[in-house]
């Protein structure tokens, strides 16, 4: 999702109501924006210009360039870089039968050294997290009969016999909103992924493929994945979001939610399902093959976006039965009055965000199936786009979204943002993480990651661990200062464990080898029982 927020003027005689923020920098990918605007400068927020101009000149030597000087104060970085580059926006996949083989995905700004931009990074552990064995970008994609890179929006699965998946945009990073795009899923396994040169070589990822191609004046945007089995055969699931006429100059037309299923060889795929039928504005679809076989799809509705109005989110779900591509009726989960809008900010903090909600799904001991929810928003919303005293909430449902639980707020003081939940398959543990400011009691500006362990029957926090320690400056970044630190982060449980991986700044290495080192943005995986 891009990016930048809408400034809040307060002139000497009163407050003056926020100007609405550009649609297509609110809403788009935050990867699409950044590649778009490091290619010309000029497209860029003004603020941000000089910065993406003097970065711009600076990857262009770089490419020759590199330094190894790095200091650390946290031990959990998941990533070999020595260019002092970004990564953001983890997805992790653990394998199930061998949770030695931990693969998390990332925005990877190191792309911008990778003459054909590939943007989208991969990062490969044998033992079970600990260290990185391999590494690199996710290759192109052929679509129309050209290589398309890979864009950023990482998700990572891990499906049976250990099957590594990864999925990304992949777009034109020149022409982007008026060049080939759509959603690429790649899929390798832990021989090949340990034993490839790495970088952006292609025989990492031996089988890739556009399983969705956008039709002209469309853009492909904000995927995610799932693999499971359903009706005794393994599927690959993507869901996306379509823009239509993405180059217009309000962003575009209309967002609606799309999915499509493909084999596990990813052999074949269906045709793009409407998952969202008439919403106009839709975001941030999250998709699921739960362990009865059926498949669940939520999203966001937002209301008021185009018309210019205080920014509703609506919640929703639909649920396909196993084996089939037919969904049932949209349940609502909530109408979230005071989400986190696009456009918006949090009260002590500058880097876009909006609320983002995730779900997953539990087979309970007496055999139904629990679908749970969770999405962040705040206390408080003034001038409709500050956002005061963020808290993650809560829902779920036994009867796949006709009814719903009273809403629990999971967190615990300050502000939490960016939610992501996962159950154990064994057991009845549910682990739910977030950003929280909470141990900046004063400041409400640095951020730790925080682990919930809910009991699966009652919804009930039974556990909460500070994932990180001391807390983290998301603004010390040199090249993307406060402006972005990602959409999302993202938790796994696993056998009584939780793999957490997020971006925190706690590594100081010299940016493409000038200065001094400094504190920069990295991927980080860190594990935690549960």
């Amino acid at each position: 999702m891009a990016l930048l927020l809408g400034l809040v003027a307060v002139p000497a005689q009163g407050v003056q109501k926020p100007t609405k923020p550009n649609t297509k920098l609110t809403h788009l990918s935050q990867s699409v924006a950044i590649r778009a605007w490091l290619n010309d400068p000029s497209q860029a927020p003004e603020q941000y210009r000089g910065r993406f101009e003097a970065m711009r000149d600076a990857v262009a030597g770089a490419r020759r360039a590199r330094s190894a000087q790095a200091r650390s104060v946290f031990l959990d970085r998941f990533n070999r870089d020595v260019d002092g580059l970004p990564q953001n926006e983890e997805s992790v996949g653990v394998c199930r039968t061998n949770p030695r083989y931990v693969l998390e995905g990332t925005n990877d700004y190191r792309g911008l050294l990778d003459p054909a931009e590939n943007f989208t990074g991969w990062h490969f552990s044998t033992n079970g997290g600990s260290t990185v064995a391999n590494e690199g970008l996710l290759p192109p994609v052929t679509i129309g009969g050209a290589a398309i890179p890979s864009g950023g929006d990482p998700v990572d699965v891990v499906g049976a016999g250990c099957k590594l998946y990864a999925a990304s945009l992949n777009y034109d990073p020149v022409l982007v909103f008026n060049g080939s795009n759509g959603i690429g899923v790649y899929r390798s396994d832990p021989a090949t992924l340990a034993g490839c040169p790495g970088g952006v070589d292609p025989s990492c990822w031996p089988t890739r493929r556009a399983v969705a191609v956008a039709p002209p004046g469309h853009f492909y945007d904000k995927e995610w994945m799932h693999v499971g089995r359903s009706a005794g055969t393994e599927y690959v699931w993507a869901t996306w979001t379509d823009f239509a006429n993405a180059n217009t100059p309000i962003g575009f037309s209309s967002a609606t939610i799309l999915a499509a299923r493909c084999s596990a060889d990813l052999a074949t795929c269906t045709s793009p399902i409407n998952i969202s039928g008439p919403d106009l504005d839709t975001q941030f679809s999250d998709v699921t093959v739960g362990a009865d076989g059926r498949t669940y799809v939520s999203w966001a509705e937002i209301q008021g976006e185009l018309e210019g109005t205080p920014q509703t989110f609506i919640v929703k779900l639909r649920v396909a039965e196993p084996g089939s591509t037919t969904f049932g009726p949209t349940r609502i989960v909530h109408a979230e009055s005071l989400a986190i809008p696009f456009g918006g900010v949090l009260h002590a903090n500058s880097f876009r965000i909006a609320t983002y909600p995730k779900h997953d799904v539990k087979r309970l001991a007496n055999g139904k199936s629990r679908v749970f929810v969770t999405w962040e928003a705040c206390q408080a919303r003034l001038l409709d786009t500050i956002c005061e005293e963020a808290v993650v909430k809560l829902r779920w449902s036994d009867d796949f979204g006709a009814t719903w639980s009273p809403i629990r707020v999971v967190s615990a003081g300050g502000d939490n943002y960016f939610p992501t939940i996962h159950s154990d398959p064994a057991g009845n543990k549910v682990a739910v993480a977030y950003f929280t400011s909470r141990f900046d009691p004063i400041f409400h500006n640095r951020q730790d990651v925080e682990l919930v362990t809910l009991n699966a029957d009652s919804g009930l926090p039974v556990k909460r661990q500070r994932v990180t320690r001391p807390s983290n400056e998301p603004e010390a970044d040199p090249l993307l200062g406060a402006a972005f630190i990602g959409d999302y982060i993202e938790v796994v449980a696993l056998h009584g464990r939780a793999f957490v991986g997020y971006n925190a700044n706690y590594t100081q290495i010299p940016l493409l080898g000038q200065g001094f080192p400094v504190a920069q943005q990295d991927n980080y995986l860190s594990r935690r029982g549960l």
